[in-house]
């Protein structure tokens, strides 16, 4: 048994234009944008989303698209889940695992990053 929840909307853009995406979504969205410590390929858009963290993420692959990240209390189990209603493995790194959702749809399997209590409060639970 395992438990996962939606928590976060990446918004992925080339490298190349990274920043101005962060300040436009900044400004859309009326959040401030902060870098991710240690992770320069994120600018955080701090409240955007209750609950949900929302960053702009720098892609080498030059494809501007959406992602969503599920984070899990087990990697394994939660991969085999997801693999089991058809989402195609592509790659991982550290902790994360990016699958392909039937549609075409990326999005990534973390390990918890929400306070303790929110994950709690929010999960799924799976056999």
């Amino acid at each position: 048994m395992h438990r996962s929840r939606l928590v976060g909307i990446l918004i992925d853009a080339p490298a190349s234009q990274a920043g101005a995406a962060a300040d436009f979504w900044s400004a859309a969205l009326g959040v401030p944008a902060h870098p991710a410590p240690g992770q320069e390929q994120f600018t955080v858009l701090a409240g955007a989303v209750p609950d949900l963290f929302t960053v702009v993420q720098a892609v080498d692959d030059g494809a501007p698209r959406y992602h969503v990240d599920i984070e899990t209390d087990d990697l394994a189990a939660e991969v085999a889940r997801l693999t089991g209603l058809g989402a195609e493995p592509v790659s991982s790194w550290l902790d994360a695992h990016t699958l392909r959702a039937p549609g075409g749809h990326l999005l990534c399997v973390v390990p918890v990053h929400s306070k303790p209590e929110t994950f709690a409060a929010s999960a799924h639970t799976w056999p």
